[in-house]
């Protein structure tokens, strides 16, 4: 099959009942972005299309709103949304990131002798992918399929922490947060402040933020494109992340696991990103942001 040149108009089939025309279009604007169209140039891009400019400004607005678009850094005109990128990474790496993950957990789990869990962000919430358990008087009720409110449970913290703060207003605009203990944020400005703090930190901690007498400590897990699309979580009773010495332990032995995950996903780095540690990006994310 010959392909389409950028100057040539979409060409919507007919032949099949089933296929929806304002679905194929926004996902040949999706191509045409993707193949280097920054649509600085509404009417060029609207032409070369085949649709109008209304149809092309309604598409951008819907694909921004779904995260599959978002503005070039600069202001001048769009490129792939990390929400599509996140999307694609789920639907090609969610079987490698589970079976790359049970071993590295069920080390952690055995050698901290503390809950293991892998979760992944879904719009607000983080779902709950694998869970590890040690044989030990405590273990996490959490269950594979739960679901809990990202912004209140650690995990979905350290992934929210590594997206752009604007992104993070779009995420919950118009959202109530729900206080789920007396340290859960419950406004966008608390939730910003909270993110920074782990952003700071590297890591996520919790000493009864989601479940009174319950510790735990959260870390992000990248790709091959440097976006956070996942966290693992070690939890356990408050006592046994007591003194400094044991959080040291579990600090380093997390942030060696989710490194490890990481860089079996592609991601290039060697230590986990903190607050204004750029040399933690990679070549690529640099190369990317500059271009």
């Amino acid at each position: 099959m010959a392909k389409r040149t950028k100057t040539e108009p979409v060409e919507e089939r007919h032949d099949d009942i089933y296929i929806s025309p304002p679905v194929q279009r926004a996902v040949v604007l999706l191509r045409h972005i993707a193949e280097g169209d920054q649509v600085t140039n509404m009417s060029r891009t609207a032409r070369e299309l085949g649709i109008n400019r209304t149809t092309l400004l309604r598409l951008l607005h819907t694909l921004e709103a779904e995260r599959f678009i978002e503005p070039r850094p600069e202001g001048q005109g769009w490129r792939i949304g990390l929400g599509l990128i996140g999307l694609a990474a789920q639907s090609f790496f969610s079987e490698d990131l589970v079976q790359i993950s049970v071993p590295v957990l069920t080390r952690l789990a055995d050698t901290l002798r503390l809950s293991a869990h892998l979760g992944v962000l879904d719009n607000l919430e983080v779902v709950y992918l694998v869970r590890r358990v040690p044989n030990h008087v405590y273990a996490s009720n959490i269950r594979v399929g739960s679901r809990l409110p990202a912004h209140a449970a650690n995990m979905g913290r350290i992934i929210l922490a590594h997206m752009p703060p604007d992104r993070i207003d779009r995420l919950f605009s118009g959202t109530l947060l729900r206080r789920v203990t007396p340290h859960t944020a419950v406004t966008l400005t608390q939730l910003h402040t909270q993110l920074a703090s782990d952003r700071a930190a590297g890591l996520a901690w919790s000493d009864g933020n989601f479940e009174a007498g319950i510790s735990s400590v959260a870390a992000p897990i990248f790709d091959a494109t440097d976006a956070p699309v996942a966290a693992l979580n070690v939890s356990g009773h408050a006592a046994d992340f007591a003194g400094a010495v044991r959080r040291t332990l579990i600090s380093d032995n997390m942030k060696t696991a989710a490194i490890e995950i990481s860089q079996r996903l592609g991601w290039r780095g060697t230590q986990l990103p903190v607050a204004g540690a750029a040399p933690a990006k990679t070549a690529r994310r640099r190369a990317r942001e500059t271009a």
